[in-house]
């Protein structure tokens, strides 16, 4: 399988401010990276230099087959492109939005109007195609622009955050839409803040931190890098959250981490079922009652904390620009 997107030791400097420090990067024909990374990691910085937006101080990258340095305009014809915030004119019709796109490809007026007509079948925006695009809900603006990123079949598509800011039944209705674009052959660089949605979507997982690639691989690797299982409890009195905690130590493979407004505490164990029979036993030796427990999985969200130090919910990407 022959790479859609690669990137070699990608550099970007903002004055003292080094936004990439090497990023490398490949991405196989009709497959989703995804870019996960905290605040101000680099992954704007990356969509933007592979989509031609932005020139790296150094290193090279190609997308589609095409040198992104040497022929940009060729890489903006092969490429769509769909950014944090909705790109479409709020005056126009849904219909006029995407017909004035494919004018701007050359499609021609016939064309235009023809494909413009398929997208918003596509994307169940045909009942709202002849209204202003000002009064589209959030989660028809979103669909509407990756539309638009489609006008000329691209078969690469960079979306930056593509669901941020959308309910969760919007955010599926867009997973749907990204995963049938996928289907038929689209290579897709995905950027988010949502690591469920990285998990739903991604082939391989990129993580970026301070500029540089620290870990990458598939959702379940990812995960068994961080390894084992985690116990969850949540105590009656919250006051005797610090107590389970010392009484667990034992039952623990590693440190605990506390929710206090939640009474909620996470540890790292070891044997399953067994690890938590062991550790409601210590619990009602101790007198301390449980309102709720149980055993999970790493999920992406404990792979980004011990990996950049900081919750995900937390690095919302606001770059440098």
């Amino acid at each position: 399988m022959t790479d859609a997107i690669t990137a070699s030791g990608l550099v970007k400097r903002y004055g003292d401010v080094v936004a990439l420090a090497g990023v490398d990067l490949s991405v196989p024909s009709g497959t989703v990276l995804g870019l996960l990374g905290p605040n101000g990691a680099g992954k704007t910085t990356v969509v933007r230099i592979l989509s031609t937006l932005l020139r790296p101080d150094r290193g090279s990258a190609t997308v589609a087959g095409v040198d992104v340095l040497a022929d940009p305009r060729e890489v903006r014809r092969r490429i769509g492109l769909s950014g944090q915030y909705a790109a479409v004119d709020e005056y126009l019709t849904g219909f006029e939005n995407l017909q004035m796109i494919g004018r701007l490809y050359h499609l021609g007026r016939p064309r235009a109007r023809e494909r413009a007509r398929e997208l918003l079948a596509a994307f169940r925006l045909e009942d709202a195609a002849d209204r202003p695009a000002r009064t589209y809900s959030g989660g028809m603006r979103r669909r509407l622009d990756l539309a638009g990123a489609l006008v000329a079949n691209p078969p690469v598509l960079f979306l930056d955050e593509p669901t941020t800011g959308l309910d969760p039944r919007s955010r599926i209705e867009m997973w749907e839409v990204i995963q049938n674009l996928v289907k038929a052959g689209t290579t897709l660089l995905l950027t988010t803040q949502y690591l469920e949605e990285a998990d739903v979507l991604a082939d391989t997982i990129v993580v970026i931190d301070h500029g540089r690639v620290i870990a990458r691989g598939t959702a379940d690797e990812l995960k068994a890098q961080v390894g084992g299982e985690r116990l969850e409890v949540t105590v009656s009195d919250g006051d005797r959250l610090a107590d389970a905690v010392d009484v667990l130590a034992p039952v623990a493979a590693g440190e605990a981490s506390t929710e206090p407004h939640r009474r909620a505490m996470t540890l790292p164990v070891v044997g399953g079922a067994s690890a938590l029979v062991d550790a409601l036993r210590r619990l009602d030796a101790a007198g301390i009652e449980v309102d709720d427990v149980g055993l999970r999985r790493p999920t992406l969200d404990d792979v980004f904390l011990t990996l950049t130090g900081r919750p995900a919910e937390d690095a919302d990407d606001q770059e440098v620009a």
